[in-house]
Protein backbone atom coordinates (compact mmCIF):
# COMPACT_ATOMS: atom_id res chain seq x y z
CA UNK A 1 0.00 0.00 0.00
CA UNK A 2 2.78 2.20 1.13
CA UNK A 3 4.78 1.28 -2.52
CA UNK A 4 1.02 2.67 -4.27
CA UNK A 5 1.19 5.82 -2.30
CA UNK A 6 4.18 6.58 -3.34
CA UNK A 7 3.43 5.56 -6.50
CA UNK A 8 0.49 7.86 -6.77
CA UNK A 9 2.12 10.76 -5.32
CA UNK A 10 5.14 10.49 -8.29
CA UNK A 11 2.05 10.44 -10.63
CA UNK A 12 0.15 13.72 -9.47
CA UNK A 13 3.52 15.06 -9.28
CA UNK A 14 4.48 14.85 -12.39
CA UNK A 15 0.69 15.78 -13.43
CA UNK A 16 0.94 19.40 -11.42
CA UNK A 17 4.49 19.96 -12.96
CA UNK A 18 2.72 19.43 -16.33
CA UNK A 19 0.40 22.21 -15.40
CA UNK A 20 2.58 24.85 -14.23
CA UNK A 21 4.97 24.48 -16.42
CA UNK A 22 2.59 24.89 -19.47
CA UNK A 23 1.04 27.88 -18.07
CA UNK A 24 4.24 29.45 -17.29
CA UNK A 25 5.50 29.07 -20.46
CA UNK A 26 5.33 31.48 -23.71
CA UNK A 27 7.74 30.08 -26.15
CA UNK A 28 6.04 27.70 -28.65
CA UNK A 29 5.59 24.07 -27.81
CA UNK A 30 6.27 21.87 -30.81
CA UNK A 31 6.34 18.23 -31.30
CA UNK A 32 10.00 16.12 -32.33
CA UNK A 33 9.86 15.81 -36.28
CA UNK A 34 9.48 12.96 -37.95
CA UNK A 35 12.95 11.52 -37.07
CA UNK A 36 13.90 11.50 -33.78
CA UNK A 37 16.10 9.97 -31.02
CA UNK A 38 14.71 10.64 -27.08
CA UNK A 39 15.93 8.68 -23.70
CA UNK A 40 12.95 8.53 -21.01
CA UNK A 41 13.95 8.39 -17.42
CA UNK A 42 11.01 7.02 -15.62
CA UNK A 43 9.65 5.85 -12.03
CA UNK A 44 7.97 2.01 -12.02
CA UNK A 45 5.25 0.60 -9.70
CA UNK A 46 4.61 -3.34 -10.37
CA UNK A 47 1.86 -5.55 -9.78
CA UNK A 48 2.70 -8.71 -9.28
CA UNK A 49 1.08 -11.80 -8.05
CA UNK A 50 2.67 -15.12 -5.82
CA UNK A 51 0.93 -18.62 -6.18
CA UNK A 52 -1.19 -18.48 -3.38
CA UNK A 53 -3.07 -16.07 -5.13
CA UNK A 54 -2.03 -12.95 -3.34
CA UNK A 55 -0.29 -9.96 -5.28
CA UNK A 56 2.39 -7.39 -3.91
CA UNK A 57 3.68 -3.94 -5.71
CA UNK A 58 7.09 -3.44 -6.28
CA UNK A 59 8.54 -0.49 -7.33
CA UNK A 60 12.05 1.06 -9.57
CA UNK A 61 12.40 2.72 -12.31
CA UNK A 62 13.86 2.26 -15.96
CA UNK A 63 15.84 4.20 -18.38
CA UNK A 64 14.87 3.90 -22.65
CA UNK A 65 16.30 4.87 -25.77
CA UNK A 66 13.70 5.56 -28.25
CA UNK A 67 14.59 5.93 -32.17
CA UNK A 68 11.65 7.12 -34.34
CA UNK A 69 12.57 6.98 -38.09
CA UNK A 70 10.05 6.49 -40.22
CA UNK A 71 6.26 8.04 -40.12
CA UNK A 72 5.84 7.09 -36.59
CA UNK A 73 7.80 3.91 -36.48
CA UNK A 74 10.64 3.39 -34.48
CA UNK A 75 12.85 0.99 -32.13
CA UNK A 76 13.15 1.30 -28.74
CA UNK A 77 15.64 -0.56 -26.08
CA UNK A 78 14.47 -0.59 -22.48
CA UNK A 79 16.47 -1.12 -19.13
CA UNK A 80 14.49 -1.52 -16.00
CA UNK A 81 14.43 -2.15 -12.43
CA UNK A 82 12.49 -3.47 -9.52
CA UNK A 83 12.54 -4.23 -6.11
CA UNK A 84 10.98 -5.36 -2.95
CA UNK A 85 12.56 -6.32 0.16
CA UNK A 86 9.73 -8.10 1.87
CA UNK A 87 6.76 -10.26 -0.03
CA UNK A 88 3.62 -11.03 1.69
CA UNK A 89 5.02 -10.64 5.08
CA UNK A 90 7.44 -13.62 4.09
CA UNK A 91 11.01 -12.61 4.83
CA UNK A 92 11.80 -12.85 0.77
CA UNK A 93 12.62 -10.32 -0.88
CA UNK A 94 12.82 -10.10 -4.85
CA UNK A 95 15.17 -7.79 -7.49
CA UNK A 96 14.28 -7.99 -11.05
CA UNK A 97 16.41 -6.48 -14.46
CA UNK A 98 14.90 -6.77 -17.16
CA UNK A 99 16.44 -5.42 -20.74
CA UNK A 100 14.03 -5.45 -23.76
CA UNK A 101 14.43 -4.09 -27.12
CA UNK A 102 11.41 -3.66 -30.15
CA UNK A 103 8.98 -1.80 -31.82
CA UNK A 104 7.18 1.54 -30.94
CA UNK A 105 4.75 3.24 -33.21
CA UNK A 106 3.93 6.85 -32.16
CA UNK A 107 0.92 9.15 -33.62
CA UNK A 108 0.32 12.81 -32.78
CA UNK A 109 -1.74 14.87 -34.40
CA UNK A 110 -0.79 18.04 -36.42
CA UNK A 111 -0.49 20.86 -33.64
CA UNK A 112 -1.15 18.78 -30.95
CA UNK A 113 1.20 18.98 -27.90
CA UNK A 114 0.73 15.40 -26.87
CA UNK A 115 1.75 12.08 -28.39
CA UNK A 116 0.58 8.39 -27.81
CA UNK A 117 2.55 5.07 -28.29
CA UNK A 118 2.15 1.41 -28.48
CA UNK A 119 4.90 -1.20 -28.36
CA UNK A 120 5.78 -4.89 -28.20
CA UNK A 121 9.38 -5.93 -26.81
CA UNK A 122 10.99 -8.92 -25.76
CA UNK A 123 14.19 -9.93 -24.19
CA UNK A 124 15.47 -10.86 -20.89
CA UNK A 125 14.54 -11.01 -17.30
CA UNK A 126 17.37 -11.68 -14.67
CA UNK A 127 15.91 -12.22 -10.86
CA UNK A 128 17.80 -12.11 -7.22
CA UNK A 129 17.96 -11.52 -3.71
CA UNK A 130 15.27 -14.18 -3.49
CA UNK A 131 14.37 -17.42 -3.64
CA UNK A 132 13.42 -19.33 -6.91
CA UNK A 133 12.23 -23.21 -6.38
CA UNK A 134 13.54 -25.51 -8.49
CA UNK A 135 13.44 -29.83 -9.00
CA UNK A 136 15.72 -30.36 -6.56
CA UNK A 137 16.41 -27.20 -4.45
CA UNK A 138 16.37 -23.52 -4.53
CA UNK A 139 18.51 -20.78 -5.72
CA UNK A 140 18.84 -16.92 -5.15
CA UNK A 141 18.79 -15.93 -8.90
CA UNK A 142 17.10 -16.99 -12.19
CA UNK A 143 16.88 -15.92 -16.05
CA UNK A 144 14.13 -15.81 -17.86
CA UNK A 145 12.49 -14.49 -21.55
CA UNK A 146 10.71 -11.59 -21.07
CA UNK A 147 7.75 -10.10 -23.20
CA UNK A 148 6.45 -6.47 -22.31
CA UNK A 149 3.61 -5.32 -24.57
CA UNK A 150 1.90 -1.77 -23.60
CA UNK A 151 1.92 1.94 -24.81
CA UNK A 152 1.57 5.55 -22.66
CA UNK A 153 1.61 9.20 -23.49
CA UNK A 154 3.87 12.05 -23.99
CA UNK A 155 3.15 15.94 -23.39
CA UNK A 156 5.39 17.93 -24.85
CA UNK A 157 6.33 20.72 -22.67
CA UNK A 158 9.48 22.27 -25.38
CA UNK A 159 10.40 21.18 -28.28
CA UNK A 160 13.24 18.89 -26.68
CA UNK A 161 11.33 18.39 -23.46
CA UNK A 162 7.97 16.28 -22.50
CA UNK A 163 6.57 14.33 -19.50
CA UNK A 164 5.95 10.95 -19.87
CA UNK A 165 2.34 11.14 -17.87
CA UNK A 166 1.45 7.74 -17.92
CA UNK A 167 2.62 4.33 -19.92
CA UNK A 168 1.11 1.25 -18.61
CA UNK A 169 2.86 -2.27 -19.89
CA UNK A 170 2.13 -6.23 -19.07
CA UNK A 171 5.32 -8.16 -18.46
CA UNK A 172 5.52 -11.73 -18.50
CA UNK A 173 8.36 -13.77 -17.50
CA UNK A 174 9.26 -16.92 -17.09
CA UNK A 175 11.34 -17.85 -13.75
CA UNK A 176 10.66 -20.85 -11.70
CA UNK A 177 7.68 -21.39 -8.81
CA UNK A 178 6.59 -24.40 -8.49
CA UNK A 179 3.74 -24.05 -10.28
CA UNK A 180 3.53 -22.59 -14.10
CA UNK A 181 6.84 -20.90 -13.77
CA UNK A 182 5.09 -17.99 -15.56
CA UNK A 183 4.46 -14.66 -13.37
CA UNK A 184 2.40 -11.66 -15.08
CA UNK A 185 2.90 -8.50 -13.62
CA UNK A 186 0.87 -4.93 -14.29
CA UNK A 187 3.44 -2.18 -14.79
CA UNK A 188 2.78 1.82 -14.49
CA UNK A 189 5.32 4.29 -15.39
CA UNK A 190 5.51 7.82 -15.22
CA UNK A 191 8.89 10.07 -16.14
CA UNK A 192 10.57 12.43 -18.09
CA UNK A 193 11.49 12.37 -21.95
CA UNK A 194 14.39 14.36 -23.38
CA UNK A 195 14.98 14.48 -27.27
CA UNK A 196 18.49 14.25 -28.74
CA UNK A 197 19.64 17.29 -29.92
Amino acid sequence: MRILTRGMVLLAGACLMTGVAASCQASDRAKPTTSSTDVAVTFEAARGNLTTGSSFWMEGGSVELHGQFWRGLGVVADVAGLHIANIDHSGVGLDIVTATLGPRYTWAKTHSHSSFFGQALGGEAFGFNSSFPGIVNATSHSNSAAIRLGGGMNYYLSHRLSVRMVEASWLRTQTPNVTTNVQNNLILESGIVYRLP
